[in-house]
């Protein structure tokens, strides 16, 4: 498993944007609308991780998760389930591949996505 984003639930796209490249030095990746009621960017630094940006009124603002690129869904999840893993969200196909949830001790959410 690998770090793949850090994803983060904002309230104003332009601004955060303008944040993120002119202030932290990020580049847009990719800029997405799945939902007519969600935008998401995709922004690139240094190194393979990236900060994904999602402005959506559904969800409070601030840290949403940290998505882990896996090999194999299935198994991922079937191994971290019998080490007590707390799967929030069973795998489910997205258009860039298959999505599931668990999230830690402390209620942070993580995803992990085995791309297409």
């Amino acid at each position: 498993m690998k770090v793949k984003y850090a994803t983060i639930v904002v309230e104003d796209m332009d601004e955060s944007i303008r944040f993120y490249t002119e202030v932290m030095g990020f580049e847009i990746d990719s800029q997405h609308n799945p939902q007519p009621k969600a935008t998401i960017t995709l922004l690139k630094g240094e190194g393979d991780a990236m900060i994904e940006l999602i402005e959506n009124t559904e969800y409070g603002t601030g840290l949403f998760a940290v998505g882990m690129d896996v090999e194999d869904i299935n198994t991922t999840v079937k191994e971290l389930r019998s080490k007590g893993a707390k799967i929030t969200m069973e795998p489910i196909p997205i258009t860039v591949g298959t999505l599931a949830f668990l999230e830690d001790p402390n209620g942070v959410r993580i995803a992990l996505i085995q791309h297409h």
